[in-house]
């Protein structure tokens, strides 16, 4: 055998503060997975979303932890610093998102179990969960490009995480608009909805372009120009969509502007619509944000060893 190549593993998978990160993501969203199936407990459509969440980021991280740990990710075909502050960003997300939704709908101050032992294990499943919300963002912390770095993993940067957070937001859009937003009565409700998945479809492009490495040029254009001219038509189709939704949904011309009587709380389409408003000019604000960092940004496409910040 020969010695001198050094170890198989890659040790600053472990002994490093990313890997000291990556350590707490495995440990905190296992006891998390751990308590809710041994005595919090969860129910209904919340439940099960912040379930599959909690169970969909551990498996995310085991797989990203054991590929950095082997070097196996040199074997894939994909940027593996583009794709995993991707995962570190989205994670962070979906478990702040549970972070808020388990003890919203699952946590009570009053102790009406016996013993009290399921409210203290709801309790105990939140605080993990938001520390592990804090791990992942300490993971896009320590892996996002700093100023004046030359930028290589596009994701790394403002514009590349924003790409994250504008997918993320468009997956409430969307949520919002299969809840019985009744988006079908109007022509103009309807391009709305049209746009809301074309920019979705286009960002998704951009960051998939990214994961792929394909960063070269696009369409005679470079990278970087490439994204600019998407940011901005995303921005205009955009605005457009923040004007003529709330326009169509609460004018009282074709809609109500106050929540109706009748209307039953959690089944209310006036609800889904007022989701629907707040998070285009959300997103829409992003965008805005997106193109001015993008205006700063010179992409250089090329390989440098993972982990290389550290």
């Amino acid at each position: 055998m020969d010695s001198r190549g050094g170890p198989y593993l890659n040790t600053r998978a472990l002994c490093s503060p990313l890997g000291a990160v990556r350590l707490c993501q495995l440990t905190m969203g296992c006891a998390v997975i751990a308590m809710v199936t041994h005595s919090a407990g969860y129910s209904g459509s919340h439940g099960v979303f912040c379930m599959a969440a909690w169970c969909f980021c551990f498996a995310m991280s085991v797989l990203v932890f054991f590929l950095d740990a082997t070097r196996l990710y040199s074997c894939l075909p994909i940027s593996w610093d583009n794709l995993t502050v991707t995962c570190a960003a989205f994670a962070t997300l979906i478990y702040l998102t549970a972070s808020v939704v388990y003890p919203l709908f699952f946590v009570r101050s009053e102790c009406p179990y016996a013993g009290c032992d399921v409210r203290d294990f709801r309790i105990a499943v939140t605080v993990c969960s938001i520390l592990c919300t804090l791990a992942y963002g300490a993971e896009v912390a320590l892996c996002r490009a700093r100023p004046g770095q030359t930028v290589v993993g596009y994701m790394a940067t403002v514009s590349g995480l924003l790409k994250v957070v504008q997918g993320f937001v468009a997956c409430i859009i969307f949520g919002a608009l299969a809840s019985g937003s009744e988006y079908s009565r109007y022509g103009a409700t309807i391009y709305c909805v049209v746009v809301y998945a074309f920019c979705f479809a286009l960002t998704a492009l951009m960051v998939i372009m990214t994961l792929c490495g394909r960063t070269k040029a696009v369409c005679c254009m470079s990278f970087d120009r490439f994204v600019v001219v998407c940011t901005l038509l995303e921005v205009l189709l955009y605005l457009s969509a923040s004007v003529v939704w709330p326009v169509f949904c609460f004018d009282t011309k074709y809609g109500s502007p106050g929540r109706p009587s009748s209307c039953p709380h959690g089944k209310c389409p006036w609800d889904s619509k007022v989701v629907v408003a707040v998070f285009s000019f959300v997103n829409f604000g992003l965008y805005v944000a997106d193109l001015i960092y993008s205006q700063k940004l010179r992409f250089v496409s090329s390989h440098v060893p993972t982990n290389s910040r550290l």
